[in-house]
């Protein structure tokens, strides 16, 4: 027969415990109350509907009635007893002034205490679990899940998935190298091995979903542990990392999140020693361009992390620019934060707003970045990467600005894209501009940035969530990669440090294969590369290269004093600064006709090395 529980609410329970204190009394004045042939136990048991109210008021005041006993805890259940014990204590106290014959004997309020609790407190756990397991209540979805790691946050997290049966995980089974725990169990979820068995448990146990719930995860090990759900075939998903579980809020089960793809990099994230930026922005005004994307936006909020005296921020997309204010205002008041839209090809207004604001450094994130893009629009990436670039330090110099930063990136080492060319051109107008201005310029170089919008990874989620192809361009393509945040260090690391006319290098470690990115991405989210989701190979785009480099002459690049942060020695040695200023002027002329051969054929006379056709020379 099958049990519902789904109307068994507050009334159920009244009447529940009304008809068990009852019946516990009842027996208990039957068995011990003698006098008057048997008038006392007729007395009693007409008083009982009494004992019975008095019972039910004192478990409502403990708040019994207002417990949703299908979410139930340990503490819930304490509640229970101790609103029993405080009622066969309270009626205790009054009947004892009455005769004999008119009260029980003392010894049985404590045996009735111990069988009313025990009753009402097995009842209410019979009920929970029959909720649980479907009678009534189902589990919803009930993703067989396994734990790895039975340490705090795991034993948290379990009680919270089995408390909260609308929960979408039920689990299973957890792992942990600690062979002291292997055995024994969290909340009778068994801890039934080593994390090196995993791929063997997830099998035995028919898992759905791996959890991992060890926050203290350094990136190497963390590399092995995903290296080896990788092997299990199911969906991985973890919980944040210490300092994302001490800032964000919300209970533990509301904290799981996709792997990001950043931990699959296999090691820690580099840490830099931020007191010097501390001392650099602290009580100054920053102005960032581009400010509402991916790096502007987390530039941002790094920024707002240092007690600037104001952050202003510059961009033309209104709908990114809006969201960063609506996550930033709240924490720095209308005072502190300056939200501009303007577009960095506008010289006029750009200098307008560096006289109005009179920032002291400026971080120059605005660019065009996508490369088969740019090689469709020439004129546009010149406008606004070398143009625009151009406005931005004529505007920081005559406003007196401190430092200006510009962000570059790899592809402008021997670039063979058009993008690439223009970030080219905008290193050698900042080392230009360094040279003829009391303004300290400086670039900052690195690779591809994880999750940025636009970028491989978001494609690729994008891609499994619909059942695929997962499209990469060619199987031996490879990627220099970093963190948003790491990149933003970086940044500020070298703002901090910069003398004037630096070219700064981030040590991103080894190049990583987009296939095998692709690859990892597909067996996290529980699928089989070339079986569940298939790989398509789409072949080189217009501009594309097949490896990317971080710099053009090694020899001339040495490592800074701050770890891993190297420098490149500032170019246009021999050249006097006022005449690259006026060649990549004269580029302006060439993307206001559109020329597109004209335009490229001039970014090969103004930019060594730029191969435009390298990319169609290397096949797929």
């Amino acid at each position: 027969m099958h049990i519902s529980f789904k109307k068994f609410g507050v009334f159920g329970w009244l009447f529940y415990d009304a008809a068990v204190i009852s019946l516990f009394y009842a027996v208990m004045i039957a068995l011990t109350v003698t006098g008057r042939g048997g008038g006392g136990r007729i007395i009693l048991l007409a008083v009982l509907p009494g004992i019975v109210v008095c019972y039910l008021t004192v478990q409502s005041a403990f708040g019994v009635y207002e417990t949703l006993w299908r979410y139930a805890d340990v503490d819930d259940f304490f509640g229970c007893f101790f609103s029993a014990t405080a009622a066969g204590g309270l009626l205790w106290a009054m009947t004892s002034v009455l005769p004999s014959f008119l009260r029980l004997p003392a010894y049985c309020y404590p045996v009735l205490t111990v069988e009313i609790s025990f009753s009402l407190i097995v009842s209410r756990y019979l009920y929970r679990n029959q909720c649980r397991r479907g009678l009534g209540f189902r589990h919803n979805g009930g993703k067989r899940v396994l734990v790895v790691g039975a340490g705090q946050a795991a034993s948290t997290l379990i009680a919270e998935m089995k408390k909260n049966i609308a929960s979408d995980y039920l689990p299973v089974c957890a792992v942990d190298d600690d062979l002291g725990k292997v055995g024994m169990s969290i909340l009778r979820t068994p801890i039934v091995g080593t994390i090196a068995k995993l791929p063997q448990i997830c099998e035995r146990y028919a898992i759905d979903n791996i959890i991992i719930a060890i926050p203290s995860l350094g990136g190497g090990r963390r590399g092995r542990i995903l290296e080896l759900c990788q092997q299990s075939g199911c969906r991985v998903l973890t919980l944040p990392n210490l300092h994302e579980m001490m800032t964000t809020g919300g209970n533990m089960v509301s904290r799981i999140r996709q792997v990001g793809i950043d931990e699959l990099l296999g090691r820690d994230p580099v840490e830099l020693v931020q007191e010097d930026v501390r001392r650099f922005i602290s009580g100054k005004r920053v102005m960032v361009t581009g400010g509402g994307g991916s790096i502007g936006s987390e530039l941002c909020r790094q920024i707002a992390g240092y007690d600037p005296l104001r952050l202003i921020i510059v961009d033309i997309s209104e709908n990114s620019t809006f969201m960063v204010e609506q996550e930033l205002r709240p924490l720095m008041g209308d005072d502190r934060l300056a939200v501009h839209i303007a577009s960095v090809r506008d010289g006029e207004k750009l200098a307008r707003l560096m006289f109005e604001e009179k920032p002291d450094i400026v971080f120059h994130a605005a660019a065009h970045k996508h490369v088969p893009l740019m090689e469709n629009a020439p004129e546009e990436a010149i406008k606004n990467n070398v143009t625009g670039t151009l406005n931005a330090a004529r505007a920081a110099a005559r406003a007196g600005v401190e430092r200006f930063v510009l962000i570059s990136t790899d592809k402008a080492v021997n670039p063979t894209s058009v993008m690439g060319a223009t970030k080219r051109l905008c290193e050698l107008a900042i080392q230009a501009m360094d040279k003829i201005s009391t303004t300290a310029f400086v670039a900052v170089r690195f690779g591809n940035v994880l999750d940025s919008a636009g970028s491989a990874v978001p494609t690729f989620r994008r891609q499994i969530a619909a059942g695929g192809p997962v499209t990469v361009t060619h199987p031996e393509i490879s990627r220099y990669f970093m963190t948003i945040p790491e990149a933003v260090q970086l940044l500020l690391t070298a703002a901090s440090s910069a003398v004037g006319g630096e070219i700064f290098i981030l040590d991103m470690g080894k190049p990583i294969k987009i296939k095998e990115l692709a690859e990892n991405l597909i067996r996290l989210s529980g699928f089989r590369p070339y079986q569940d989701i298939k790989i398509v190979y789409t072949g080189l785009r217009p501009g594309e290269k097949m490896y990317e480099e971080l710099t053009s002459s090694p020899e001339d690049t040495v490592l800074t004093a701050k770890e891993r942060i190297y420098v490149e020695r500032p170019a246009c040695e021999d050249e006097p600064p006022e005449a690259v200023l006026e060649r990549l002027d004269s580029l302006s002329e060439f993307a206001l006709i559109g020329d597109y051969a004209a335009i490229i054929q001039r970014l090969k006379e103004l930019v060594p090395g730029f191969d435009h056709d390298k990319h169609r020379k290397m096949g797929v």
